[in-house]
């Protein structure tokens, strides 16, 4: 345990070493808390990103920070030139505003250590994901180590990097030069963004002009750095030192081979010889077949062959490549509509969200959780939106783990919870109640959700409180008893008494009735049964409604009516209820029925209790009078035992006065015995 701390401890000190080294004096860290180092990218990967967050705000940022002690093996002009290099692309970046490039939250700082500047929340580069971790912390996380790219993600990462560049070639009139899994980022969301316009030109004919880019020749002798990644750029750049907007699409169709390839750029190329390396590799284009991408999809496999294409003219624009049917898939589509959402009428959203459940099973988790979730929830300011956005976010929901629902999706709901309008948004709830209570804590269960299931039953709206009715006892058993008891029963019974509506107070004695078996026997006794007798209304289905309550009550193994409810209370509300003129036969046949069992019950319960104290007074009886015979004989004993002691004694006494009396005696005494024996008989 205690190296395992050494351990954890050591991390975190080199961890936080590395950002004090790097980042501590620049100017940036006056507006921004620098976190964890998470990734790497950039030319070289020599950036390093970190995880950071607007002191202000607490708004999430990603911190890319150039340590120059990188560069301390060169000499000072050669160190400028890496230095105004890497300024460049940060600057031009800041300058170009679009959402398929990565946005820029702080503009770049310098300080005597290193270059940093902000951008939106960043997950990694697409060369980490790929499996190039340089410039990246010891141990590698997990989160990039494991991660894999699905299909949809990698279809419409492709589909983002391509219309970045549509947006570079057509707008900007510019040519990125350097397109690199090192120069595409993955945000926070998983959306792919474009970066690294350290080599980039732009055009130098007038706008209305057909675009001209001059282009420098290959320096070997300039640092690393301050080239370009020569294994994804066209070999025009080295061959003819000639470059235009097909020169990027030759570098997206290395990058589309290696994504499929693990990684793996089409052609190695050796730095020292770069001349000779083109002039194999332009050989090596010019007889590039089909079994040479064999990895790459075949639906997409031809456009990548064109892309690869040693004449410029051959290979597909940026436009075109947006449109081929490689990415018309179905989850590239969603995602893409999703990007457009700001750009859609409200007509247009709710036609897409209703759509939206049948889409979202084909779809990952992550991609569902990283880019669909928070567009949906975005869209709760919108109340004309809810009832179309909620279904597709519960749906979410039940995909999710508690802790997954709790910390994205919860805090979302929270102020959805609160909406009366539109009413469709509590109906959803409703029919969700069992997902919400399932997974929501509870003290948001308590704070949020019943008071919302409250304010249902309380609702202008018949059809809504008809509707919480019904479905609150579907999840009655998940509600907690103080609630249950002292917050919702009270507010089903004045939805039954205050209403003007028979189907609101009918649902209400129904509801009643299927959650008696949640509360105890003493609260529907001293309760629930009264309340029956205050309903004004005499309808049948009313009567009927409590004479269900009534017959639950009687009949529920764990409740019962003691028979002195049943004579005092019960019965004699029943009794006159049952010849309700509005009755029919069978109803009143019904009525008749619950009437007699508890006659019954009642007879059978009061009789045996009867039968069971005369037979405790006969008892006693036999014994008082078993006792009464042995007191009265014991007396008589002791009387007639003290009776002739006391003639002996006397007679004693007499004979020793005179003897002749004492023999006179006797012979009485004899006489006596013969009368009585006579007497007798």
């Amino acid at each position: 345990m205690e190296s395992m701390l050494n351990k954890l401890k050591s991390t975190v000190t080199k961890v936080t070493a590395d950002v004090t080294s790097a980042v501590m004096g620049n100017p940036v860290t006056r507006e921004f808390d620098v976190g964890r180092h998470i990734a790497s990218g950039g030319n070289g990967l020599a950036w390093k990103i970190f995880n950071g967050t607007k002191k202000s705000t607490k708004q999430e940022v990603a911190v890319f920070v150039f340590d120059k002690k990188l560069i301390d093996k060169y000499q000072k002009f050669e160190k400028d030139q890496i230095i105004d290099s890497l300024k460049r692309g940060v600057q031009q970046l800041t300058r170009l505003r679009h959402p398929r490039l990565l946005t820029v939250q702080h503009p770049l700082e310098e300080s005597r250590d290193c270059l940093a500047f902000c951008t939106e929340p960043v997950f990694a580069s697409l060369a980490n994901v790929l499996g190039n971790w340089e410039n990246l912390p010891s141990p590698i996380s997990p989160d990039i180590k494991d991660y894999k790219l699905y299909d949809v993600e990698t279809k419409y990462g492709l589909l983002q990097v391509s219309e970045g560049l549509s947006f570079l070639h057509s707008s900007v009139k510019m040519v990125h030069g350097n397109i690199t899994p090192e120069n595409i980022i993955l945000n926070k969301s998983g959306a792919w963004k474009i970066m690294g316009f350290d080599f980039c030109v732009s055009s130098t004919n007038p706008s209305e002009q057909e675009p001209k880019f001059p282009c420098k020749e290959w320096d070997p002798n300039l640092p690393s750095l301050c080239l370009p990644n020569p294994e994804y750029l066209a070999p025009e750049y080295i061959l003819s030192v000639s470059c235009e907007t097909a020169s990027d699409m030759y570098s997206l169709g290395t990058v589309m081979y290696a994504v499929f390839n693990k990684g793996k750029p089409i052609f190695e190329v050796n730095k020292q010889d770069i001349y000779k390396s083109f002039s194999r590799q332009l050989d090596q284009l010019s007889r590039l077949g089909s079994s040479s991408l064999t990895n790459i999809p075949e639906e997409v496999r031809e456009h990548v062959k064109l892309l690869l294409n040693v004449t410029a003219t051959v290979r597909p624009d940026a436009d075109q490549m947006t449109k081929i049917p490689f990415f018309d898939d179905v989850g590239a589509v969603t995602l893409q509509y999703f990007d457009t959402l700001f750009q859609r009428d409200n007509l247009q959203k709710s036609q897409f969200f209703k759509g939206l459940p049948k889409v979202l099973p084909k779809l990952p988790k992550r991609v569902i959780v990283q880019r669909i979730l928070p567009c949906l929830t975005s869209e709760f300011v919108n109340p004309d939106m809810v009832p179309f956005v909620l279904p597709n976010v519960l749906l979410i929901a039940e995909e999710c783990t508690k802790e997954e629902y709790v910390k994205l999706i919860l805090p979302e709901l929270g102020p959805v919870f609160k909406q009366q309008e539109p009413i469709q948004i509590l109906l959803i709830f409703l029919q969700k109640m069992d997902l919400l209570l399932t997974k929501t804590p509870p003290d948001e269960i308590k704070n949020s959700v019943l008071p919302m299931v409250y304010r249902a039953l309380e609702a202008p709206s018949i059809q809504i409180q008809e509707l919480c009715l019904n479905i609150i006892p579907t999840f009655a058993n998940l509600i907690d008893y103080p609630s249950m008891k002292n917050a919702l029963i009270p507010r089903i019974k004045n939805a039954c008494l205050q209403t003007s509506s028979l189907a609101v107070r009918v649902n209400s004695l129904v509801c009643l009735g299927k959650i008696l078996e949640y509360l105890d026997k003493w609260f529907v006794l001293d309760d629930i049964l009264p309340f029956l007798q205050q309903i004004p209304s005499k309808e049948p289905a009313v009567l009927m409604g409590i004479l269900g309550i009534y017959k639950c009550t009687f009949t529920h193994k764990k409740l019962g009516i003691t028979k002195e409810q049943l004579a005092g209370k019960v019965l004699p509300h029943l009794i006159p209820l049952s010849i309700e003129n509005n009755l029919n036969l069978n109803q009143f046949n019904s009525f008749i029925s619950v009437i007699k069992e508890m006659l019954n019950r009642l007879e059978s319960e009061h009789k045996t209790k009867l039968e069971q104290l005369h037979i405790m007074q006969e008892q006693q009886k036999s014994l008082d009078i078993g006792n009464q015979m042995k007191v009265s004989e014991e007396t008589k004993v002791t009387n007639i035992g003290n009776q002739q002691i006391d003639k002996v004694f006397n007679n004693i006494g007499a004979d020793l006065l005179t003897g002749s009396e004492s023999e006179n005696k006797e012979d009485g005494l004899q006489n006596k015995h013969k009368r009585a024996s006579l007497t007798l008989e």
